[in-house]
């Protein structure tokens, strides 16, 4: 039949085989872009068997600072990134792409869950451009759909990243944006089938539909699915359920903090919120691990002086403490970063920093080596040794603001 015929169907299907790469689906079982013949499979498949399952042990580097030395990502993993609205989920899931699909040898699967269709259309133009189309699905279900398409079209992307993993033994990374809509179009159909409510209003099968979406991101003998998750949280409420769920199933949690993005530290990872299995030295090995651990010591304690800070001032700290906080100011501006997605509004050059500058740029703060330097020579730059062309400018910049004056 047809395949608007297969979007009624109950036994929904998705296309997958060799013509699904670059192309564009919108709504389970619609192909927009290309319409050459495509096998069709049930969306609605077991996971893979416990016994066939392989866990992953090495890491996926982003180029992003924050992530890859306090939350690194698992390969064959699950990460999920966190955040209100306005803090830069989607800025931050699309920098990911720019920065690993291009690197990537295997297949990006893109799942647009009840977002926005402006955001679809830009990225399937970013993607066109950097020529990575070749090698990526993208699969949407837009804010204006039926709830039960936009429910379905996250098990779609999945049925499309089975079958590289297992057909053609291929590695996917699976992005998917956003998980909170899949669960709030559960909500909309638990409504409309007449379920009665559970905590907050959510559907009382809340866990085990998320469930059922989570399990059947693995990783094989064959290949891998390595899946990057934005999550909408309400109102900035951690413990709001939709949220709560979604955190047991992840290896990683990036976590955007509201206040970090006031103070224009981009991106707003909360460093002492965000965390990830991968994190351990058997892992990342002991350096890496060694300098996150510090890093993040620093900048805990300076988040327990700010109050005293804040009431007495810095004069009031011992000498300890002071370079305590200079270490900690220094660290934060460090760990930000331009985006190559942000670069027309911002109009700086984004910058990809491997994981060993990243290491190295920290280390290197950690023993005040740039005690001297102003803060903002380490802000928005990306490997360490920016910041002497930066202190350059700035004193530059003072110096002709004095004559001016």
């Amino acid at each position: 039949g047809s395949a608007e015929s297969r979007a009624a169907n109950p036994e929904a299907g998705a296309p997958s085989g060799t013509a699904a790469p670059g192309s564009s689906t919108n709504r389970p079982a619609r192909i927009e872009v290309r319409d050459s013949p495509v096998e069709w499979r049930s969306i609605h498949r077991p996971p893979l068997p416990l016994a066939q399952q392989v866990a992953g042990r090495d890491t996926f580097e982003t180029g992003i600072k924050s992530i890859d030395l306090l939350a690194p990502l698992e390969r064959g993993g699950k990460a999920g990134l966190f955040g209100g609205a306005g803090v830069g989920k989607t800025v931050l899931i699309t920098e990911m792409i720019h920065n690993v699909v291009g690197e990537y040898e295997g297949i990006s699967v893109f799942c647009g869950i009840g977002e926005r269709s402006r955001e679809g259309e830009e990225l399937y133009r970013e993607m066109k451009e950097a020529g990575v189309l070749d090698n990526s699905v993208l699969v949407f279900g837009q804010m204006n759909e039926a709830p039960g398409a936009r429910f379905r079209v996250g098990h779609t992307a999945l049925t499309v990243a089975e079958y590289f993993r297992d057909v053609e033994g291929r590695d996917v990374l699976l992005l998917i944006d956003n998980i909170f809509r899949f669960i709030q179009a559960g909500q909309e159909v638990s409504g409309m089938l007449g379920r009665f409510p559970s905590r907050v209003g959510y559907q009382p099968t809340l866990s085990s539909e998320l469930s059922a979406l989570q399990e059947r991101i693995s990783s094989s003998r064959h290949g891998s699915i390595t899946s990057v998750q934005a999550v909408y949280v309400p109102a900035d409420d951690m413990t709001d359920p939709a949220a709560a769920h979604t955190f047991q199933h992840l290896s990683a949690s990036i976590v955007l903090s509201r206040k970090r993005a006031a103070e224009g530290l981009y991106p707003a990872v909360s460093p002492l919120e965000s965390n990830s299995k991968a994190l351990s030295p058997n892992i990342v090995g002991r350096e890496h691990y060694e300098v996150a651990h510090e890093v993040r010591r620093t900048l805990a304690e300076y988040e327990s002086l700010k109050d005293i800070i804040a009431m007495l001032g810095i004069e009031e700290l011992s000498q300890r403490d002071r370079l305590l906080v200079n270490r900690a100011r220094r660290l934060e501006r460090f760990l930000t970063q331009p985006f190559f997605t942000t670069e027309h509004f911002t109009g700086q050059r984004g910058r990809y920093v491997p994981l060993e500058k990243t290491v190295e740029g920290c280390r290197r703060i950690l023993n005040d080596e740039f005690a001297d330097y102003p803060e903002q020579a380490l802000y928005m730059i990306g490997e360490v040794d920016e910041a002497h062309e930066k202190r350059k400018q700035l004193v530059g910049a003072a110096a002709r603001a004095d004559v001016m004056a």
